[in-house]
């Protein structure tokens, strides 16, 4: 290990019993809304401020629906991001208009790869290639996920946001016992302690042996089965595209697959995120910047602007395409890469017009039986392997470590 690297393993032991979803939501340093500063609304509080606010530990965050209904013309201290990060927010749908004439998030089209044109084919490979390499991030189309199929998970998912507070409150997650799955709201997990504009739903979505059926809505009454029957679907996807990947880097098409458990293990969890309107989006995120500890992350959305990726020293605002799932390439994919493809640094914007909604599925490896490292292939005397050797759980909590440190934006 390089001198001055990070330990693998931190003291951060809920990440351990929580997995991967733990680097999401956990509570290194909660805060409360009911956490006092004497700050003036709309400023950040100093950071003796924040030290004290930090000793008001809570379980639960509160609910941002409730907050946004509330008729608030402020937001709570404790979803101020700080001055530095401010400089370049604002509303989602005026970004998305700022953005037009700037450099776009490629698009890819997938229908090349299933072509008996062994040309098409690869050119295809070539496309997901150098957009994995550039950009770490791109629009996939013709997917092969029927488009009916996709807004019946738009319409389940926000049929069980439009039930009631108390009604979803009957499947509220329980993070101080460990218990991640279910309807929740993000607790702070950064060094400086800020919340984020957002309530979310998350479960296992695949292998199916592996789901814990207890956990899902029972309303709408169709949920469970449009969503089984999304992630069958979706896992098609994922091995379509580590296959393409694969051929990307000069490998066996099954490799990467392989590499990250295959159909038995690599597991595929689905986070349902819930963006209310924002009084104020200039000062609020509702997801902070960060890339994805997962190898893939696959994300839908009720076409509604949310998504910032960082390309080339800016922050750029992803179109709305339609018909498309946006695909991340995340740090697994980055360190087996050896740092080929990249695992690309992202926010989300929120907006004072309407509720957004997203659909994030991340494909992660099992927490111990793989030890993540770059691959023997892509290693030589003159390309060093970038990243020492590690298992999924060790990088969650290495990912933590710097979290808390304020430095977690890379997956080294």
């Amino acid at each position: 290990m390089p001198p001055g690297h990070p330990p693998l393993v931190s003291p951060l032991t809920f990440a351990a019993i929580c997995g991967s979803f733990s680097y999401i939501c956990t509570a290194a340093f909660p805060v409360g809304t009911a956490a006092a500063s004497s700050s003036p609304p709309g400023t950040v509080p100093t950071w003796t401020e924040r030290d004290q606010m930090a000793t008001k530990v809570v379980s639960v965050a509160p609910r941002v629906e409730i907050l946004a209904k509330s008729g608030i013309n402020e937001i709570p201290i404790e979803y101020v991001r700080p001055e530095s990060e401010r400089l370049d927010l604002g509303d989602a749908f005026e970004e998305v208009k700022k953005a037009a004439e700037g450099p776009q998030i490629p698009v890819v089209d997938l229908q090349g790869f299933d072509s008996p044109d062994e040309e098409v084919r690869m050119a295809c490979v070539e496309e997901v290639r150098k957009a994995a390499t550039e950009w770490g991030v791109m629009h996939i189309v013709n997917h092969g996920i029927p488009l009916e199929l996709i807004e019946q998970l738009r319409k389940v998912g926000k049929e069980f946001f439009d039930l009631p507070i108390e009604q979803k409150e009957q499947y509220a997650n329980d993070q101080s016992s460990g218990k991640i799955q279910g309807y929740g709201s993000k607790l702070a997990n950064n060094a400086s302690g800020q919340l984020e504009w957002e309530d979310y739903f998350f479960h296992l979505i695949f292998p199916e042996e592996k789901i814990n059926i207890s956990i899902w809505p029972r309303q709408p009454t169709d949920y469970i089965e449009v969503t089984k029957k999304f992630g069958r679907q979706l896992r098609a996807v994922v091995t379509k595209m580590l296959e393409v990947l694969s051929l990307g880097l000069g490998l066996e098409g099954g490799k990467l697959d392989r590499e990250l458990g295959g159909m038995e293990d690599l597991l595929m969890q689905l986070k349902i995120n819930y963006y209310p309107i924002c009084p104020q989006p200039d000062l609020a995120l509702g997801v902070e910047a960060h890339t994805d500890i997962s190898a893939l992350s696959f994300i839908l959305h009720n076409m509604v602007p949310g998504l910032q990726v960082y390309y080339g020293g800016r922050w750029v605002t992803a179109k709305c395409v339609p018909d498309s799932i946006i695909m991340h390439v995340g740090d697994c994919l980055e360190i087996l890469s050896n740092g080929q493809y990249k695992s690309i640094l992202h926010r989300g914007l929120v907006n004072k017009e309407k509720v957004r909604i997203s659909w994030a599925v991340f494909c992660e490896p099992p927490k111990e039986k793989i030890v993540l490292k770059p691959l023997e292939d892509l290693v030589a005397d003159g390309t060093p392997a970038r990243f020492p050797p590690r298992t999924f759980e060790q990088h969650i909590q290495h990912k933590l470590f710097k979290k808390t440190r304020g430095d977690f934006k890379t997956p080294n």
